[in-house]
C-alpha cells in the first residue's frame, strides 16, 4: 500500500476553492507566526466536526511526475476521521479513534488489500491532529511565515516545521485565511518531505460543526481482502 495513502501523506487538512484576499487593514498590521498559529489552533479548538471535498497533488521529484487525485473527507473529535477517494483511486481510509483502516481496491472490482494499525501508532503529525481533538501546534513545531504571494495566495502562509526531526517530513505548510470574518481557518496543506516530494490537500466546500454519526466512521474491508503489514 503506497504511503501516499497514510493520513501524513494523505493524513490533516485543506481547500484553495477561491484566493480569498485580505482585508486591507490585516496587510497593514505586522501579524507574526505565533499570532497566525493561535489564531488556527483557536479557530480548530472551537470546531467539533469537519467536513469538505478535497483535491490531493503528490509531486514526485525522482520522476518529476505529478499524481492527482479528489474525494471527500471528514473529521470528528475525538480522533475521528475519513478519507474516501473517488473511482477509479477508490481507496478509503477511516480512523474510528482507535483503529486506522486503510482500503484499496483491486482491479477490475476485486477486493483489494488493507491495512490496520492503532491510533496511537500512526502518529498523526500536529497539522492533522489537532483537528480531530489532539495535538497543539505550539507544542509540536516552530513556525514561520512565508511570502504569500510567492505561492499564489493572498492570505498567511505558515511554516511548520517539526521541534523533533521527523523522517517522514521535513515540514508542512498552512495556507491560512486572513479574512476578518474567517481568521485562522486553513484553505490548502502542503506536506514536504526530506527527498523533495510534495504532497499538496486543497479543501473546497467546507463544512463545520454538522452532525455526522458514528456510522461514517465504521468501515469493513470487503470479504477476500488480503490484509497487508504497516
Amino acid at each position: 500500500m503506497s504511503s501516499r495513502t497514510l493520513p501524513l501523506a494523505i493524513v490533516a487538512l485543506l481547500l484553495a476553492a477561491a484566493l480569498v484576499p485580505s482585508s486591507p487593514g490585516e496587510a497593514q498590521q505586522r501579524v507574526d507566526a505565533r499570532t497566525v498559529a493561535g489564531r488556527v489552533q483557536s479557530f480548530y479548538d472551537q470546531t467539533r466536526t469537519f467536513q469538505a471535498s478535497f483535491h490531493q497533488t503528490y509531486y514526485n521529484r525522482l520522476y518529476d511526475r505529478y499524481d492527482r487525485s479528489h474525494g471527500q473527507l471528514a473529521f470528528d473529535k475525538p480522533g475521528r476521521m475519513r478519507f474516501d477517494y473517488a473511482r477509479p483511486n477508490g481507496k478509503v481510509i477511516v480512523a474510528d479513534g482507535r483503529e486506522l483502516t486503510m482500503w484499496e481496491p483491486g482491479d477490475e472490482g476485486g477486493p483489494g488489500q488493507y491495512a490496520k494499525t492503532e491510533m496511537a501508532r500512526a502518529a498523526i503529525p500536529g497539522a492533522f491532529s489537532f483537528l480531530v481533538g489532539d495535538g497543539r501546534l505550539e507544542d509540536d513545531y516552530r513556525f514561520r511565515l512565508l511570502n504569500a504571494r510567492g505561492y499564489g495566495w493572498n492570505g498567511h502562509v505558515l511554516e511548520l516545521r517539526p521541534r523533533r526531526p521527523d523522517p517522514r517530513y521535513r515540514r508542512v505548510l498552512l495556507f491560512v485565511d486572513a479574512h476578518p470574518d474567517r481568521l485562522g481557518v486553513v484553505h490548502t496543506i502542503r506536506i514536504d518531505d526530506h527527498e523533495g516530494n510534495r504532497n499538496k490537500f486543497q479543501l473546497r466546500q467546507m463544512r463545520f460543526n454538522r452532525e455526522l454519526g458514528g456510522r461514517m466512521f465504521a468501515f469493513t474491508p470487503p470479504a477476500g481482502a488480503r490484509r497487508m503489514s504497516m
